[in-house]
């Protein structure tokens, strides 16, 4: 491996015609400046300098290394300019994973304030289940997840994000229902549900099987979009979460109900516990945080 300091030194030496001349201009001893050369020319085996005139000279070998020296040098503060930008700004990829929900509902928002803070901070997001982002995060093919607890893994840090309830989602047209929506109520009706893959969905089984009950599905969707206009064209009810129906996620042809007894989930994020946090991580750590009032 060449060492860059003993290239620009013999540049310079070169361009000073003396070795003492180097050593001075680098604060050195002329042992030392005398050392590197015998170290670069051992390295490269050829001889680089000839005397000439009382004057250090390069030797044919040592022309056509400084023509490699600019290029040497050129690189270098290119290396240096674009590492500069790192350390000034806020640069580079941070890989996301989250589900359908979170990803129209709360990220937009986060995602348009880092875009309009950090230009130069691209977010890719993807979106699945959490199972999926959980084996990306530990197996280092993604940065961080924002998913739907429990999540069990010795290798990753869970931070929580976010308490979101549950609500039940009705055709508004629907009358006479019962004061409480309940797990006895909803267990008789026709459901459109996430599919059972799902964190969210098992979350809403155990619900129904605290109380007794088991959902019977007629559809089993990966949209929570696709959901909502399946109750909305009155093929059945559904429980989703509630920033999917509140706020920009409302639906005119939806009624939104508490349950009885509440349920709800916990969004976290996933990271491995050795993952170095870099400036673009930290951004995006913090405007979720920000977001969700950590």
């Amino acid at each position: 491996m060449l060492n860059l300091d003993h290239l620009r030194t013999y540049a310079l030496i070169i361009e000073t015609g003396s070795f003492s001349g180097a050593a001075e201009r680098l604060g050195l001893s002329q042992p030392a400046i005398s050392l590197q050369v015998r170290q670069l020319e051992q390295r490269l085996g050829v001889r680089l300098v000839e005397r000439v005139a009382r004057r250090a000279a390069p030797t044919p070998a040592g022309l056509d290394l400084l023509a490699q020296i600019r290029h040497v040098d050129s690189a270098v503060e290119g290396v240096m300019t674009a590492m500069a930008a790192h350390s000034a700004d806020v640069t580079g990829r941070v890989t996301l994973g989250t589900g359908a929900t979170a990803c129209l509902y709360l990220l937009p928002h986060i995602l348009r304030s880092l875009r309009v803070r950090f230009p130069n901070l691209s977010v890719l997001v993807s979106t699945g289940n959490t199972a999926d982002f959980v084996k990306a995060v530990e197996g280092n093919t993604m940065d961080m997840a924002l998913v739907t607890l429990p999540v069990k893994r010795r290798a990753l840090v869970t931070t929580p994000m976010l308490n979101d309830e549950f609500v039940a989602v009705i055709p508004r047209r629907e009358t006479g229902l019962p004061a409480r929506i309940t797990p006895a109520f909803l267990a008789r009706r026709e459901l459109v549900l996430f599919e059972p893959a799902a964190n969210t969905r098992v979350i809403i089984d155990q619900w129904f099987r605290d109380a007794g009950h088991a959902p019977k599905p007629v559809m089993e969707l990966g949209s929570v979009e696709a959901i909502k206009e399946m109750v909305a064209a009155g093929l059945g009810c559904s429980i989703l979460p509630a920033m999917a129906v509140t706020g920009p996620g409302q639906h005119p042809e939806l009624a939104v109900h508490p349950l009885y007894p509440r349920l709800q989930r916990t969004l976290a994020l996933v990271m491995r516990g050795d993952k170095p946090v870099n400036k673009a991580m930290r951004q995006v750590i913090s405007a979720i945080e920000q977001r969700t009032g950590n």
